[in-house]
């Protein structure tokens, strides 16, 4: 079965509401495409986020994003922020849009809860794929091959890692160099040759040539809709088929989960 076939349930729950299971799951699929990651440095990070995205296909867990979301200020103005923190999706879900719809639709909820200043997405990433989201998905994001960041763009960003990252943010390279990384697996973390001709994929390769040994890439975009591509407004509109609008309940608003099926 290709990852088009695949019927994927999209949940978005609050960190405190993960059982047992699905921690271990997602540990599990974690490991399986990451070198370096221990249990205890997973549930650390996770203690740190107060959002999760799962993507099931029953009875496997596919794929997931740990978020937090956060308010902060910027030259005392108040500034609302998504930061992404581990995001995986097994090769077998490649394929399907499960991700991007279910994370936009996410973000896109949870904006209610924090409303105040304009929103960003706080990315890092160590890994050509994720960062392939950002062009793909947003008109505006960087930093980016084709134009240079925007100084106010840059001294938020650089702010919101600083604040943080601390010294583990480089502000000359715009990295993130964690004490004990989290490494793709070798066989992820390669470009193939025919992706490296990409000028987004080969803008990442030159700022982040520690990709492999866990550098990560610090980037920055605004969430709002006049800043989607068209491929990231068909993300937030009715499928093809005219089924499923895309819209996550929060589960304090249904007293259930939140389900989404893809």
């Amino acid at each position: 079965m290709t990852g088009l076939d695949l019927e994927i349930t999209a949940l978005l729950l609050p960190r405190a509401e993960l059982v047992a299971a699905q921690r271990r799951q997602m540990f599990e699929l974690l490991t399986r495409h990451f070198e370096g990651v221990t249990r205890a440095q997973f549930e650390r990070d996770l203690a740190e986020k107060n959002w999760v995205i799962l993507l099931i296909h029953e009875p496997n867990l596919v794929g997931f994003s740990t978020l937090l979301v956060y308010e902060t200020s910027f030259r005392r103005a108040p500034v609302s922020v998504i930061y992404s923190g581990d995001t995986i999706v097994a090769p077998e879900a490649w394929g399907t849009a499960a991700l991007p719809r279910a994370w936009i639709a996410a973000v896109n909820q949870l904006r209610a809860s924090f409303p105040r200043g304009r929103y960003y997405w706080l990315l890092l990433t160590s890994g050509f794929r994720t960062y392939r989201f950002l062009p793909v998905f947003w008109r505006e994001f960087y930093p980016r091959f084709d134009q240079p960041t925007p100084v106010d763009r840059q001294q938020l960003l650089e702010h919101l890692a600083r604040e943080r990252f601390g010294a583990q943010f480089e502000q000359r390279s715009g990295l993130v160099r964690f004490t004990h990384p989290q490494r793709l697996r070798a066989d992820l973390s390669q470009i193939p040759a025919g992706r490296a001709a990409d000028p987004h994929v080969a803008f990442f390769a030159s700022r982040n040539p520690g990709h492999a040994q866990g550098d990560e890439l610090v980037c920055l975009t605004e969430l709002c809709p006049e800043n989607l591509t068209a491929a990231g407004r068909r993300m937030v509109g009715p499928r093809r088929t005219g089924i499923l609008p895309v819209s996550i309940l929060a589960a304090s608003e249904t007293g259930k989960m939140p389900v989404l099926r893809f």
